[in-house]
């Protein structure tokens, strides 16, 4: 595929040096993404088709191998939903962390491709629709650029993109998760947070992570559902251990029903401590 430079490509390439497993390619302005031999587009798995019936099929395979059982359909698709969404959001809130700019990705502007050898998370291919940042950024001058007044405009820019991009794509797979609505902007919500949140942990820059998401989160902005939802645990000799309170499940206990994450809705408190200091160690 030919590739091209833009003012995302720094994100991108910092992105790809933290988190290796996911690949990021930007295509230039003219023509489409790739489609077949692994790839499949935003668009399609929008449609709710037989291409979401094929990428669900990765997951319903890889449940029986990994886990010797079968899941139900609703969880297979919340799982690959998931697998796409977190992802997808990072292409939207890497660049606007780093470096301020934020892209805009309609449905039909990204492809995927899970099968990519070596990239356990996959690889996006991503055709620039436009991007958002700041007076004073260099990148102003750039094709495409639109300056917004703010950091709290450039905030509701990054709210405007996800939802742009995630909106067909939750309409698409919520028939087969069995959500609607409030339960689908729940599980959007989880992947902006806690998507830039780890890889804010693989920057250094957790802190700085929570900061921003509570201001980009900070309730009543729709359709996110309420806020970033962090909060601070005390381990066993007083040290703070942070979490948050997811605001979906992501059905993962219905597998193994003991094995819960730290922010699952499930977890109580004594146990989220001690998956805590247990990551910590």
């Amino acid at each position: 595929m030919p590739v091209t430079r833009s003012a995302l490509t720094d994100a991108y390439a910092r992105l790809s040096e933290v988190l290796p497993g996911l690949g990021v390619t930007e295509l230039g302005t003219d023509g489409g993404v790739p489609q077949g031999g692994g790839w499949v587009t935003g668009a399609a798995l929008a449609a709710g088709g037989s291409e979401l019936t094929d990428f669900l099929a990765w997951d319903e395979a890889q449940v029986l191998r990994d886990y010797g059982q079968r899941a139900r359909p609703d969880v297979i698709a919340s799982f690959g939903l998931h697998r796409y969404a977190w992802p997808a959001c990072l292409l939207i809130t890497v660049p606007w962390f780093l470096h301020r700019r934020v892209p805009r990705y309609p449905a039909d502007h990204v492809a995927y491709d899970r099968t990519a050898e070596g990239l356990p998370l996959g690889r996006m291919a991503v055709r620039g629709a436009g991007f958002a940042c700041l007076p004073g950024d260099p990148a102003a001058a750039l094709p495409g650029a639109r300056v917004v007044a703010d950091e709290e405009a450039l905030r509701a820019e990054v709210r405007a993109s996800v939802a742009e991009h995630l909106e067909p794509v939750l309409a698409g797979f919520g028939p087969r998760a069995r959500r609607r609505g409030r339960a689908l902007w729940g599980m959007a919500t989880d992947e902006v947070v806690e998507g830039l949140w780890y890889v804010a942990h693989l920057l250094g820059e957790q802190e700085r992570a929570r900061h921003e998401l509570e201001l980009l989160l900070p309730g009543a902005t729709k359709p996110y559902v309420g806020d970033a939802a962090f909060r601070e645990l005390k381990g066993p000799d007083g040290e703070p251990l942070h979490t948050r309170d997811r605001a979906s499940c992501c059905m993962f206990y219905t597998l193994r029903p003991e094995d819960t994450c730290a922010t699952c809705p499930r977890t109580c408190d004594a146990d989220r401590v001690n998956k805590l200091l247990a990551t910590a160690g």
